[in-house]
């Protein structure tokens, strides 16, 4: 059985409740007008409070795009929240504020719309660890994180289907490889920098990886290393780039003990969603944004 190493489960439990959250983070959002965060940047990586007074309980943004709607989307993972009265459905009230952590007096670039009750997130690979936030209007969207540029979502032709595809199925909802013949590396960001490796297993479209990421970093970005294209090093300034292959997940008793859950599962489930109750699901379609 996999499970959470302590480390972790502690960083995220300390984010609470929508609920705990929203009183406070409702009256900061009343001093704080949009305007505060008009031209501000958002990116892959960016790390997230959801309470101002907890900045310390943060998790990190994997990918930030656009959805079939014309909605600014960021997603994150969904063990971040923790309240079964708001979890699996679409919260259409600003009641969930999303604040950048190292500026919150800027007030909330988005709201959560959209996270995965946690419960099952804790134990084994649950395929549907993500949240949607809807960003403000006034920010402005960037590929480019501190260390990853998102180019596109990743495109898997006649890989295995996403265990949340529906039929036909899109080459963004099929997952990477992780047999012994494949050379498939996921490169990621987070507070550890940016590192690299090989995907050892794919669990229902759940990566397991050597890269590396510690506490805080859950929801943050995971790109695909495209075969003949630089790794990360000193001499390009430990960046690199790709397509968005995922978002951190969490740390397991495994070796190695790092996963990931897959863009395909992210979007396949949005997809699936969207296909019961259309134009409602937020992040259905989600593109990455190619503004730098």
């Amino acid at each position: 059985m996999l499970r959470r190493l302590g480390a972790l489960t502690v960083t995220l439990a300390l984010a609470g409740t929508l609920a705990a959250g929203t009183t406070s983070a409702a009256s900061a959002a009343d001093t704080a007008p949009e305007d505060r965060v008009s031209g501000k940047r958002v990116y892959n990586g960016m790390q997230i409070a959801f309470n101002p007074s907890t900045p310390d309980a943060f998790c990190t943004l994997g990918a930030v795009g656009q959805d079939d709607y014309g909605r600014k989307i960021a997603i994150s993972a969904g063990h971040c929240l923790n309240d079964p009265r708001y979890a699996d459905r679409e919260i259409h009230e600003d009641i969930a504020p999303v604040y950048h952590r190292q500026d919150i007096a800027a007030g909330p670039i988005g709201y959560v719309r959209y996270f995965k009750d946690p419960e099952g997130s804790m134990t084994g690979h649950l395929t549907k660890d993500y949240m949607i936030i809807e960003l403000v209007d006034g920010v402005a969207l960037s590929s480019q994180g501190p260390h990853l540029k998102q180019t596109d979502e990743l495109e898997v032709p006649g890989g295995e289907a996403s265990p949340n595809a529906l039929t036909p199925v899109g080459d963004d909802e099929r997952l990477l490889g992780a047999a012994l013949f494949n050379n498939n590396e996921l490169v990621v960001s987070g507070q550890l920098g940016v590192w690299y490796g090989r995907i050892t297993d794919n669990s229902s479209g759940v990566y397991q990886s050597h890269a590396k990421h510690k506490g805080g970093d859950s929801g943050g970005p995971a790109i695909w290393h495209v075969p003949g294209t630089p790794y990360p090093s000193a001499a390009n300034g430990f960046k690199a780039e790709g397509p968005w292959a995922g978002i951190t997940k969490g740390i397991i008793l495994g070796v190695p003990p790092y996963v990931y859950t897959s863009s395909a599962n992210i979007l396949a489930d949005l997809r699936a969603r969207d296909s019961v109750d259309p134009a409602d699901v937020y992040g259905s379609g989600f593109e990455v944004t190619n503004s730098l």
